[in-house]
């Protein structure tokens, strides 16, 4: 039984060359998408409006906007709830916008490994 040249029957080592070269295309992929997200901010609010968080792709409140209304000395905690819960919602938006973002790269691999067939 002869060996092909590269010392696995079959060819395989060409097969190895595309998927490494398929990898290096989707890690180049990845930090685009990566670099686009981080321009992106997202606001979520709560309070019916109220409070408004912007958050950045890169995962970091850039902006609080509170309306006059909602600043009561004597319920600090409500504001301070409303500020959490509009931050929380925006961060989880931004996680949304970049599991979708890299999913359509992946293909839905679910990480590196899991849809290669070896």
């Amino acid at each position: 039984m002869a060996k092909g040249k590269g010392g696995y029957p079959g060819g395989m080592s060409g097969n190895m060359g595309n998927l490494m070269k398929q990898a290096q295309k989707m890690q180049r992929q990845m930090e685009e998408a990566t670099k686009e997200l981080e321009d992106k901010e997202i606001t979520a609010a709560a309070g019916g409006g109220a409070v408004e968080v912007t958050v950045s792709g890169k995962k970091e409140i850039v902006k609080v906007k509170l309306s006059e209304e909602v600043v009561d000395p004597d319920d600090i905690e409500m504001l301070e709830d409303l500020i959490m819960a509009a931050a929380n919602e925006a961060l989880r938006q931004m996680e949304e916008l970049s599991q979708e973002s890299m999913s359509k790269i992946t293909g839905g691999l679910g990480g590196l490994g899991g849809g290669f067939p070896f």
